[in-house]
């Protein structure tokens, strides 16, 4: 999976991140992935779920809360969902 560490779109994905587990935004690195962090845990993930509906209007069913475990897939989904920066 492509990596995209200065583009706007995955430094928005870091910004929410940070918000719905309440970290840092030094320690949300652009390859983060569900786990790495102790808050990016199941509760966490729902957070971070959310915050990405909200924000992007994208629409978020089991499948995709599933798929969506790590900054670079959530930025494909959001690309793929006309979001690309």
């Amino acid at each position: 999976m492509e990596n995209h560490p200065n583009n706007p779109l995955t430094q928005q994905i870091q910004a929410i991140l940070a918000e719905a587990i309440q970290v840092p935004i030094e320690s949300i690195s652009p390859d983060l992935a569900f786990g790495d962090l102790p808050e990016w845990d199941s509760l966490g993930h729902m957070e971070v779920m959310m915050l990405l509906e909200e924000r992007f209007g994208v629409e978020v069913s089991a499948d995709t809360i599933a798929a969506l475990i790590s900054i670079p897939e959530i930025y494909a989904h959001l690309e793929a969902n006309g979001h690309a920066q």
